[in-house]
């Protein structure tokens, strides 16, 4: 009798320690699911991310899988079928991750959307999404010093100089590009700084018309251009952008 009590508590023991064993493999492999999902959980593109800093600050981030990419730009507006204004188009659209920070929201319920240009000349316009308070990381950004002068005067136009009908300064302040035949030609216009360092160039403009935000430009002044259909030149030329941020 004492060696079958022993003999069964042994079985316990070793049954015991199979059924652990397979609990620990059980909850590994849960925990590991659990990780890789979150992991693939990152939105990649055409999904994308659009988060509330606080003080004004729309962060809009993405993550790039795709193998080529000519053009992403940034685009806001009040409704999510309203008219949408491109506020930044990236300078290296190939950027396995990127993003922009928002500082010009009129508010903190706007629509953004992302126009993606593909190889080929394929595009696609990502789903409208509005802000969502980021309630992990807290993001401080000093605050520019602002400088206000008392005077505002005209700048003086270059002698001969003629605005251009299709890039040109508006009357908010904002670069405006005219091209009511976009959809049938392939445009691309390549900025530049006044003394003709490369700023950033727009392939393949689908748009026929499109607005971009001073913050493209990093300051006020004069800025040259050039306007090509295909690889033919159609225009160069110049515009003045007032400092207003």
């Amino acid at each position: 009798m004492k060696y079958i009590r022993a003999f069964i508590f042994a079985l316990f023991v070793q049954v015991f320690q199979s059924f652990m064993d397979r609990f620990k493999f059980l909850v590994a492999f849960f925990i590991f699911l659990l990780l890789g999902s979150a992991a693939f959980a990152q939105d990649t593109l055409p999904k994308f991310s659009v988060t509330n800093a606080g003080k004004n600050r729309m962060i809009v981030g993405w993550v790039n899988n795709y193998t080529l990419v000519k053009q992403i730009s940034i685009q806001r507006s009040f409704d999510s079928l309203g008219i949408y204004k491109t506020i930044l188009s990236v300078t290296d659209p190939n950027a396995k991750q990127n993003g922009f920070a928002d500082t010009k929201a009129p508010n903190d319920h706007m629509f953004y959307r992302l126009f993606v240009v593909l190889d080929k000349g394929e595009f696609v316009f990502t789903k409208p999404k509005k802000p969502i308070f980021d309630t992990t990381t807290t993001v401080s950004i000093e605050e520019p010093v602002k400088k206000v002068d008392s005077i505002k005067t005209e700048p003086p136009k270059p002698p001969g100089f003629v605005p251009s009908v299709y890039v040109f300064t508006n009357k908010e302040g904002y670069v405006f590009i005219n091209l009511p035949d976009a959809s049938q030609k392939k445009y691309h216009i390549k900025f530049f700084e006044e003394d003709g360092s490369p700023l950033f160039e727009l392939k393949n403009i689908m748009e026929k018309g499109l607005t971009l935000d001073q913050a493209n430009f990093f300051h006020g002044g004069w800025f040259n251009f050039e306007l090509y259909n295909d690889e033919k030149l159609l225009e160069k030329n110049k515009f003045y952008l007032s400092k207003m941020f």
